[in-house]
Order: C-alpha cells, then sequence, then structure tokens
C-alpha cells in the first residue's frame, strides 16, 4: 500500500511542474487543499479501484470491440486531396482552401462527403493539427512521464472510451476516420490515430466535469426585440477554456459545406470537427456553457459532436431540442441555441441523468453562465450549490448590470460587454478574477447577428483582437468562389485599447511572476526581498496576490507577515466561496502560529 500511496504523490509532485497550467495548479494546490487530502487519504482506494477496471478490462470484449472498431468508409467516393502551397500561410485543393489573415486567424473552408471533408480538413491542417496535438501530449508527458503510467493511462482510455463510438453517428466517424490519418506518429502510445481523435473530442467534457480543478467560466447572452438597436436578435458568448497561451494561438474558423445538411461557420483549433461555437446558413446558432457535472463513469456522446449535429441538421429550436433530447451524453451542459427562423433564443440544459429546456417570458432576452435555470432542474442539490458557491450567480448578475446600462444592443456593444473586466457596481475586483465577464483567459469570443447571417470573431489575445466579421450568405455562395475573400473587413469592430494599456502589460507580467511565486510556495526557489512587493503591484485588486503572498510567509515560518497578507486577500472579491474557506483557514493557522 505504500508503494501505491508514494505513486500518488509522484503522479500530484510531476503535475505540479507543468509551466502551462500554472493559473489552474495555483488554484488546485492553494484553494483545494481538502481535496488533495480526500486523494491522499483514499488515494489506494482510488488506485486499486483503477488497477482493477484495468485488469477487466483487458478481458472484455466491449473494450476489445471499441478498441479494434472502425467506421465503414467504403461508402463514400474519396479523392486524396493534393495541396496546392500558395505561400506559408495559404493553401488550397479544388475549392478546398487554408489562409490566415492579417488578424492572425486561420480561415478554413473545406465541402464534400464526410470521409472528403476529413481528408480536406487534415491535409490542409496537418501543420497545424500535429502542433495542437503536441501541445495538448506535451500536457500528459508532463503529468505522466515515465513508460509504465503511460500504459496505465492507455488502459484506463480505452475502458473509460469503451463506448463512445457507439454514441458517435456514422458521418462524424468518418470524417474524424479521415481527419485522422493526418495526425502524428508521434502519440501512436496513447491511441491508434483514429481513437485518438476520436478520445480528443471527449476532452472537453472531461474538463468540465473536472470543473472544480479548473479555471473555466463561459459566459453568453441574447437579445432581441426592444433589447437591441434594430430589434434583431444579437447573440454573445466567451467561451473561457483555458489550456495554455500556446494552445489559443491558432484559432480557426471553419466554413464547411458538408454534402447533406446546411453549411456552417464554427470557431474552435485545429483537429476539432466538434463545435464549442457556431452559427449555420439557416441562422440557427450554438454556444456552450458547463454546468455542474459529478465525474461520469464512462463516455458517451461529446457534447460538441451534440452541437455539431445540431448546426449541421437543424432549422429551428424545436429541431434543435429534438437533437439535442435523443443523446446520451456523460456530462452536464447548458447549449444557448438563437435561431433566426424564430426569432428568438432558449437554453437547452443537458445532463446523464436529466434535460431541461429554459424558455423565457414577457422579456426578450437570456443570459447564460454556469448554472441550470429550467425547472427540470430547479431542485437538483448539485446545481443549487453550485449557485451559492462558485462565480456563475455573480456573472449572471453583472450581465444583468450591463444590460441596465446598455440599452438599444449593436455587435460593438455586445462586444464591449464581452470584454467587460470590472466587478459589480463597476468594483475594481483585480485582473483574471472569474467573476469577471471578461477573465483574460477566453480562447475566443464569437457575437451572432442570426437573421442578417453575420458573425464576428475575435482575434488574440483573449477577446480583446479586433473581431473580424464574416457574411455566410456570401461565404456560401459563388460570390466567395470568384473574389476568393472571406471577411466583411468593414464591418470589423476595432480591438480593446485595454491591449495597448499599462495595465495589460501589467497582466501579462504578473501571469509570468505567477509561476516564479508557485515555485517559491512549493520551496523550489526563493524569491528577493522586494520580490512580492512588485508582484502585487502588477495586480493590486486580485485576491490571489496576497493569499499567494501569505502562503509563502507561512512556509517561511513569517507567521505575522502570512496573517497580514491573508487578511488583505480577505479584503478583496473572492472568487468563490471554497477560495474564502481557504484563507480563512490559513488565516486561523498563522494567528495561533503568532502566539
Amino acid at each position: 500500500m505504500k508503494n501505491k500511496k508514494n505513486i500518488r504523490v509522484v503522479i500530484l509532485n510531476e503535475a505540479k511542474r507543468s509551466e502551462e497550467s500554472q493559473l489552474f495548479l495555483s488554484r488546485f494546490f492553494l484553494c483545494q487543499k481538502d481535496k488533495i487530502q480526500c486523494f491522499r487519504s483514499n488515494g489506494s482506494i482510488i488506485l486499486f479501484i483503477f488497477s482493477l477496471s484495468l485488469i477487466v478490462s483487458l478481458a472484455s470484449c466491449g473494450i476489445r470491440k471499441s478498441v479494434n472498431h472502425l467506421p465503414d468508409v467504403k461508402k463514400y467516393s474519396l479523392e486524396i486531396p493534393e495541396i496546392n502551397r500558395i505561400n506559408d500561410s495559404t493553401f488550397s485543393f479544388k475549392q478546398n482552401y487554408l489562409t490566415k489573415n492579417k488578424q492572425q486567424l486561420w480561415e478554413l473552408y473545406i465541402k464534400g462527403n464526410p470521409l472528403q471533408l476529413g481528408y480536406n480538413n487534415g491535409a490542409l491542417t496537418q501543420n497545424l493539427m500535429q502542433k495542437q496535438e503536441k501541445i495538448f501530449f506535451s500536457k500528459v508527458e508532463n503529468f505522466v512521464p515515465s513508460k509504465f503510467k503511460q500504459n496505465l493511462l492507455r488502459g484506463f482510455l480505452k475502458w473509460y472510451n469503451r463506448k463512445m463510438y457507439l454514441n458517435v453517428r456514422e458521418d462524424f466517424q468518418a470524417e474524424l476516420y479521415g481527419l485522422s490519418q493526418y495526425s502524428s506518429d508521434e502519440y501512436n502510445f496513447i491511441a491508434p490515430k483514429y481513437l485518438r481523435n476520436l478520445y480528443l473530442h471527449g476532452a472537453h467534457d472531461i474538463g468540465h466535469a473536472m470543473q472544480d480543478l479548473m479555471m473555466v467560466g463561459c459566459t453568453s447572452l441574447a437579445v432581441w426585440n426592444e433589447n437591441t438597436e434594430d430589434g434583431d436578435l444579437l447573440i454573445g458568448r466567451n467561451f473561457d477554456f483555458y489550456v495554455g497561451d500556446d494552445f489559443a494561438k491558432n484559432k480557426v474558423v471553419e466554413l464547411v459545406e458538408p454534402e447533406n445538411g446546411i453549411p456552417y461557420l464554427s470557431v474552435s483549433w485545429p483537429g476539432m470537427i466538434g463545435v464549442v461555437s457556431g452559427m449555420n446558413k439557416e441562422g440557427i446558432t450554438v454556444t456552450i456553457n458547463a454546468g455542474k457535472s459529478k465525474i461520469p463513469l464512462t463516455a458517451k456522446t461529446p457534447i460538441s459532436l451534440v452541437t455539431r449535429e445540431i448546426l449541421q441538421y437543424a432549422k429551428n429550436i424545436d429541431e434543435a431540442i429534438a437533437i439535442a433530447k435523443k443523446r446520451k451524453v456523460f456530462v452536464s451542459e447548458s447549449i444557448l441555441v438563437g435561431s433566426a427562423n424564430d426569432k428568438n433564443a432558449v437554453i437547452i440544459e443537458v445532463s446523464p441523468d436529466n434535460f431541461g429546456v429554459y424558455k423565457v417570458e414577457n422579456t426578450s432576452r437570456v443570459f447564460c453562465t454556469n448554472h441550470f435555470q429550467s425547472e427540470a432542474y430547479e431542485n437538483d442539490k448539485r446545481n443549487l450549490k453550485h449557485i451559492a458557491e462558485s462565480h456563475s450567480e455573480y456573472r449572471y448578475e453583472k450581465l444583468q448590470e450591463l444590460l441596465e446600462k446598455n440599452k438599444k444592443m449593436t455587435p460593438e456593444k455586445m462586444a464591449a460587454i464581452l470584454r467587460d473586466k470590472s466587478g459589480l457596481k463597476g468594483v475594481k475586483i483585480g485582473y483574471g478574477n472569474e467573476k469577471a465577464i471578461n477573465q483574460l483567459l477566453a480562447h475566443h469570443a464569437v457575437i451572432f447577428s442570426p437573421q442578417k447571417k453575420l458573425v464576428w470573431v475575435s482575434a488574440n489575445p483573449y477577446q480583446l483582437g479586433e473581431f473580424v466579421c464574416y457574411d455566410l450568405n456570401e461565404i456560401f455562395s459563388d460570390k466567395r468562389v470568384k473574389d476568393g475573400s472571406f471577411a466583411r473587413s468593414e464591418l470589423n469592430i476595432p480591438k480593446d485599447p485595454f491591449i495597448d494599456s499599462q495595465e495589460f502589460e501589467a497582466y501579462e507580467q504578473y501571469k509570468m511572476m505567477n509561476e516564479e511565486v508557485q515555485k517559491a510556495i512549493e520551496g523550489d526557489v526563493m524569491l528577493a526581498e522586494d520580490f512580492l512587493a512588485y508582484y502585487q503591484s502588477l495586480n493590486p485588486d486580485f485576491w490571489l496576490v496576497y493569499y499567494k503572498s501569505g502562503k509563502y510567509y507561512y512556509r517561511l515560518k513569517e507567521y505575522s507577515k502570512a496573517k497580514t497578507e491573508f487578511e488583505k486577500a480577505l479584503a478583496k472579491e473572492i472568487t468563490t466561496l471554497q477560495d474564502k474557506k481557504h484563507i480563512e483557514h490559513d488565516l486561523r493557522k498563522a494567528r495561533k502560529r503568532c502566539r
């Protein structure tokens, strides 16, 4: 049992060394201490169950079927793409096209049957996709560096994802198969190419299931009628999914014209055929926000493939609801669906054991953060606890406040809301605080005008760069083919002036110094005498800089200084109830030591 516990501790220690995950780790190791103790005390039990599941999986017929499964692609015609390299950032194959615009967004246009879509996507984005794989799986290697543990991980993935292929449409599987032919061989130790691509589409869901251990808090809203300048439906969203700055560098605006179904636009990253933010040519929009979810026991339909199906096959809200209802998901998620044909928006709330639809009455606006609002979840204990303890309700109230100040919404006003960094009543709560609408970690932000078929996509960094406008009526027409352009540049929304401010420069420096402070807390380095004062000056309204300073002083046994820093942290706007409890706990310990 001692060896098993040691393995657990080694894994935890290796997780600390991931450079790209310092923001996540600071929350995990500093603010989730009680959970870590729980993991440690039950580590042998968890490892036993984990090992048992692997042994069972090796003999399981279901595992063998899933590992050996390949989709039937013989029914699809295929032309292996021969890519024409126009320059370093522009590639084509017949009408399929990949280019990088001046705002550094990649624009991908593909068309064809499911298998051809996958091949066209993979052939055009191969370098980008393999780079994205490397960024993602380098984290896996940092967390699990030994070959022995990698074998355990591989066995666990086979067992955990054994039912996924049974819950994914055959045409999507064919598309993933085509895409996977251009994946790297470097990570075949995790899973073969096709299976690995399938598994990756469930990684987003697992991240949301482990939401307590992640910095994620997406925000979306829809307004129409009296709430917009022209009365049309207008939707905005921040996708606050952070896997490191490198992961977010290569954003892709995918323009997909499938052989069957409705053409659509999706914003994501290379190698992703699912949809996290998108709109189809009929004016159906989808955005996803994580709900409070228990850790699932087996993977089923990834939520991004549910929303992909809605975009490709739904023309109105009723059809979107019907699609969502028939799919078995394995996490809790809110899907905000807007519809040009209905001139309305609803929130479809899905979970493994429940289903609800939230429709507003007597109003023309709907807000979505990270808790459920429909009658189906009004007595859900997990959801009620999440509302009380998380930052979701705070951001919901902030949206209400901002809408009161911004009458008659326009795309420009929507962008300003998505970029808002303040707390309630305009209070400064620190940059990077999850209570803000703009947490300065978004992978992207998007604005939809469904009736006009217009989409605005934010350029880096976060949602601060220029919002580039795309007109789906033009893109999916002969006009786009003739002139070769995608964006409606004259309708772009300018970048946020905050990018050029000293405050933003200080925030970026704070992020880098955060890593050094974390190392110091763990005992790896010693900080210079004036280091913490400068560190705090870079983000003076954020509670975390004082809490981490207190943790550092406590490790040095300078309990009086630690006490002072913990008291400063408590005077700030703290992100969650759990965060506050951890600070109060550490303050009590420091006070006792001061006596």
